[in-house]
């Protein structure tokens, strides 16, 4: 068995170790998925979603092509490994993945200017001298105008940096906002 040092790349994820901690993105996948769908030179946003735009299945635009779409939502979402912070808003556009329509095709596409300018993000996990882990969790109430679900999200960190989190569909259709947030505090138990 031959030592190869430190690890630097693997499976599309950048390791930059130092003696202060580990930085680990994917700055080099982030690159490659703008260039796939031309939008290596696109005009970057501040925020992943237009919260003011609340996605529906039927929103009375063209069909878009399934399959483009679920390779850029694919590709959106091996991404997340190490993008926390747009975990919400991948987890919302598969949801019409049978039946992708301009819209969609839109939204989907902002998540990618929205990360064409953040391309440097990723997860710092420097030397703290306690560890602890800390972890929250929140979710919208009946966010989905299709069928009145509601989606859940939590992070936990351990020393420093993230190191797991989720944003998912409830299964049930909660009746109040306090169910919700017991079923997102559940969820992430």
């Amino acid at each position: 068995m031959k030592d190869l040092g430190l690890l630097q790349y693997f499976l599309g994820l950048e390791v930059m170790q130092s003696n202060d901690g580990i930085f680990v993105c994917q700055k080099k996948y982030v690159a490659d998925l703008l260039k796939r769908f031309n939008m290596a030179n696109c005009e970057v946003v501040a925020t992943p979603m237009n919260v003011n735009k609340k996605l529906q299945r039927e929103d009375g635009t063209e069909k878009n092509n399934s399959t483009l779409f679920r390779s850029l939502v694919g590709g959106l979402n091996y991404l997340t490994h190490t993008r926390p912070n747009i975990a919400f808003s991948v987890s919302v556009v598969p949801r019409f993945m049978h039946n992708p329509t301009k819209q969609h095709f839109i939204a989907t596409k902002r998540i990618l200017r929205y990360i064409a300018g953040t391309l440097n993000f990723g997860i710092w996990y420097c030397k703290v001298p306690n560890f602890s882990l800390i972890g929250f969790t929140d979710n919208d109430w009946v966010g989905c105008l299709d069928d009145r679900k509601s989606t859940s999200g939590n992070v936990f960190s351990f020393g420093s940096g993230a190191v797991t989190w989720s944003s998912k569909e409830q299964e049930t259709i909660a009746l109040s906002s306090s169910e919700v947030e017991y079923a997102a505090a559940s969820l992430a138990a």
